[in-house]
Parts: C-alpha cells; structure tokens; sequence
C-alpha cells in the first residue's frame, strides 16, 4: 500500500521532544505506508529554509507560497516566481483567503491569491488553497483568474456539499485532514461521502489538526493513514482502494512521478 500525505509542513514539527530530525518523521509515516510527503510553504524565508531543513529527497516534494494569514508584509512578487520555478517545487501555495484572522488585510490577500494563480498558470502548477471565512471570493478569484488552466486543490477542507460541488466544476481536486474524524464534522462527512473518489486527496496540515484518536497532541505524516482509514470507511471502499486512488490522483494534479517508488 502507498499513501501520499498531501499537504504537511515537515519545518513546523517538534524536532527537540518528539522527532530526533526528518528521517525519523519519514521513516514513522513510511511504517504506516506513508510513503511520499509534499512539504508545504508558508513564506518566501520559510520556503528556503524549509528545504535546506529537509534536503533533495525522492520521497519529498515541495510547493512555494505566501499563506493568506502571513500578509502583514508585503513580499517581491518577483521572488516568488523565481523560487517557485526552482526543481522540486510542484505547487504554488498555499494560498488563499483567510478573513477570520485577519480581515483587515483582505484586499493584500485578495492580490497576493491573484498572484500566485498567474504564476500557477504560466509555470504550469497547481495552487494550493486555504479559505476560511471567504467561500464567495475565493470561487470568484478562482474564476475570474482562471484557475483551470493550472488546476488546484482546496486544502483541509471545511466547506460544505454545495461548496464541494462548485470547486468540482472548476476541476479542483478536494483534500480532507484529520478533521474528518472528528466527533463535530458531521457537515464535513456528507461533503466527503459527496466527492467523487476521483478527486479525494489526505493529507495531515501536521503539526495542525491531528486525527482520532491523536486529537490535541502534534500531528505528523504518519497519521495520513488515520484520516485515509476513515475516509475509507466513509466511501465503502477498502484503505488500500482509496490508498491507491487517492495517490494516483496526487500524480494527476501534481505531475510527480512515484512509479520508482511504488514498485518498492
């Protein structure tokens, strides 16, 4: 079985207590079958840092952005073109809006998701979104900067069915995290059982968001097998079933070759 943690952020774990550095994390996600990680930016600084953190790996790829929540400053648009033409980047993001935290820098946000749509669409890679609070701008930038052309996925979904089906038409894939799982989400899950197996992603978000029965400590890629499990359960399929669609369509949308991987 082969799992792919679609959106992690292999910086933000705790390498002092609970992980003696990232071959450890790697090597407890590959004993769950997690197998491949995508390392998810928050910052431009954060970008770099994350991969000299990290290193070339087979097993490990990365994306660039400026998340909607870290627009306090303004970053050189430019900067991030070049950085997220490096090799190894698949991904621009994540992005997005986010006005619960942080309304006061809507308009920032709204020109800095713009941003990475276009650089999406000419590098030819997909953005990775985050919204909170913002479902109607959100679908609208996406259209308006038309995001078919690079396609996407909208991360650690929270949105409900009709939402799901909007961002479907748009030819978004869907990632759910361990929120899923969680004893209150019972809007998530109908959205869940809602989207086709074909364009179901897992991730974690670790640190943030660890499934049942790991509720409240650090999450990691480990635990993608957790959220996958359950999200099995909600399908009617098995977990190597929706192992291997979910994984498959993690190649679809990021263009990553794991055939050197999956034959181990």
């Amino acid at each position: 079985m082969f799992l792919v943690d679609s959106h992690c952020h292999l910086d933000g774990l705790d390498y002092e207590k609970l992980h003696a550095n990232v071959d450890d994390v790697l090597a407890k996600a590959a004993s769950k079958d997690v197998k491949f990680c995508l390392a998810v930016a928050t910052t431009l600084p954060g970008y770099r840092n994350m991969r000299e953190l990290i290193g070339e790996r087979e097993n490990v790829a990365f994306s660039c952005g400026v998340h909607p929540l870290n627009q306090d400053e303004v970053y050189d648009v430019a900067q991030l073109r070049r950085l997220a033409a490096e090799p190894g980047v698949v991904a621009m993001g994540e992005t997005g809006l986010d006005y619960f935290y942080t309304p006061q820098t809507k308009a920032r946000q709204q020109e800095s998701f713009r941003h990475h749509i276009r650089i999406g669409r000419e590098l030819k890679k997909p953005v990775i979104v985050h919204t909170r609070e913002a479902r109607d701008d959100t679908l609208a930038i996406l259209r308006e900067e038309q995001v078919t052309d690079c396609g996407g996925v909208l991360h650690c979904f929270t949105e409900d069915r009709e939402t799901a089906g909007k961002l479907l038409d748009l030819g978004f894939y869907i990632s759910f995290s361990g929120i899923v799982t969680f004893r209150n989400a019972d809007a998530l899950r109908e959205a869940a059982r809602y989207v086709p197996l074909d364009r179901l992603l897992v991730e974690t978000d670790s640190p943030y968001l660890a499934p049942v029965p790991y509720r409240g400590k650090e999450n990691q890629p480990a635990y993608v097998r957790d959220v996958a499990e359950y999200m099995a359960v909600l399908k009617g399929v098995s977990v190597e079933e929706l192992a291997a669609i979910t994984t498959q369509n993690f190649v679809n949308l990021f263009s990553v070759d794991l055939s050197h991987l999956c034959s181990d």
